[in-house]
């Protein structure tokens, strides 16, 4: 009896210990949610409890003997675990099974007993509910176990029918348990668990019948994981609701990378838009926008050239009744036919240069005004239409003014796509939509 009092004390002692150890873990990954994890795969148990002849798997007699007397025995393993539902573990269990009431002499007061000398199985332990759908690491974990083992035992009874005095046999035996676990730390969990053990014997009880005997083994134990600190045990793990919790967070992220994303695409429109205000706008009135304006503060109503600088002998300006013939539409409409651009681009192509040469030389020969619409097809935002059917009018502006037409008799205006002569549906009609169109007055 005082042996059984100092293993309890002993037992308590290392769950109370274990416990301090423990409490104040961190989980090193929680912060690493799409790193490589790591677990502690490798567990030792401490276990002590009831050993008795009965089982659920006896018959109406309950083998050999019909009355079963409790005894103490104790055990331990070494575990390893292959995956979060399946570990190997290797058993040890010692202790004494004992019995009365042999089957085979009713009434009589004779008893058995079986003194486990060693026991040691290696068995498969499959953890049935590490399926949890919020909890990454499980506080309650019932599992199964199933294996193979080898034992010497030997038994005394005072039994009369078929009964002998055994010395110690070596037999082999197949225990099957069930049980669960209680984690009361990353590392520590309390083990309660019932195993049946089938042996490969008739005589293990002392007494000889025509069928095997077997025994059972009701346990309390602490178990403890070795391995790295503040990882969980990898039989604790639910995968469900790591990649659960993991998908979180991962949306989480992606949503504020594209909140971000968002915001500085929207602080780059206002600045493009805002920088596009300015050089398209006109401060010193002289007809030229300040993109291309390189004489800044020209006094208002002076005659400038295509860089808005003053012209030193600017063309006399002559009010005269103005005809236009089919001959300089012709050559207006030559000019809109021959007219390119670099794709996506206000600059004019130099295979354009020989017509505007002519439309600048009628420009200055009859006086007329001319009116330059710009115009593009739907691709792409409103904004960056708008500025660049602007654009390539200031260019063609620019070009005439710059073989010596008159800037004050250029208007250059930019519609991007919000007068398309054609459907913007097909590419055909896309081309037709983008243009500058020159008109005569």
């Amino acid at each position: 009896m005082k042996s059984i009092i100092t293993k309890a004390a002993i037992v308590f002692s290392l769950v109370g210990l274990s416990s301090q150890l423990f409490a104040q873990e961190t989980d090193s990954q929680t912060d690493n949610s799409f790193s490589k994890k790591y677990f502690r795969t490798w567990s030792i148990g401490l276990n002590g409890g009831m050993l008795t002849h009965y089982t659920p798997f006896n018959g109406r007699t309950n083998g050999d003997f019909s009355t079963p007397y409790e005894s103490w025995g104790y055990g331990g393993y070494v575990k390893k675990q292959i995956i979060p539902g399946f570990g190997i573990q290797a058993d040890f269990l010692a202790g004494k099974v004992r019995g009365g009431r042999p089957n085979a002499t009713p009434g009589s007061a004779a008893t058995f007993e079986s003194k486990i000398e060693w026991s040691a199985a290696v068995s498969g332990n499959f953890t049935i509910a590490n399926m949890s759908l919020n909890q990454k690491r499980n506080v309650l974990s019932p599992y199964l176990t199933a294996g193979a083992g080898y034992m010497s035992s030997a038994a005394t009874t005072d039994a009369t029918v078929n009964a002998e005095n055994t010395g110690y046999n070596r037999n082999w035996f197949v225990p099957i348990g069930a049980g669960f676990k209680f984690g009361i730390s990353k590392g520590v969990n309390i083990d309660l668990g019932y195993s049946v053990n089938f042996v490969k014997a008739t005589n293990f009880d002392g007494v000889t019948s025509g069928a095997n005997d077997r025994f059972s083994y009701a346990h309390a134990g602490i178990e403890i994981a070795m391995g790295r600190k503040g990882t969980s045990q990898l039989q604790n793990y639910s995968s469900i609701a790591a990649l659960r919790e993991e998908s979180a967070m991962e949306s989480s992220a992606l949503k504020r990378a594209l909140a971000a994303s968002e915001e500085t695409a929207r602080r780059d429109r206002e600045a493009m838009a805002a920088k596009y205000a300015q050089e398209l706008g006109d401060d010193d009135g002289d007809g030229v926008a300040n993109k291309f304006d390189k004489c800044a503060g020209t006094v208002a109503n002076t005659t400038v050239d295509g860089a808005g600088c003053p012209l030193k002998t600017p063309a006399p300006i002559i009010r005269e009744k103005i005809i236009i013939t089919e001959a300089d539409r012709k050559v207006v409409d030559e000019a809109i036919k021959d007219l390119e651009f670099d794709l996506g681009k206000s600059t004019i192509r130099s295979n354009s240069y020989t017509s505007l040469n002519r439309v600048s030389a009628l420009l200055i020969e009859k006086n007329f005004s001319l009116k330059l619409a710009g115009h593009t097809d739907n691709s792409g935002s409103m904004a960056l239409n708008l500025r660049l059917s602007k654009d390539r009018a200031e260019a063609v502006k620019a070009y005439l003014v710059s073989q010596g037409a008159n800037a004050s008799r250029i208007e250059a205006t930019g519609y991007g796509p919000n007068q398309p002569i054609a459907s913007n549906k097909t590419s055909d009609g896309r081309q037709l939509n983008r243009r500058v169109e020159f008109s005569l007055f």
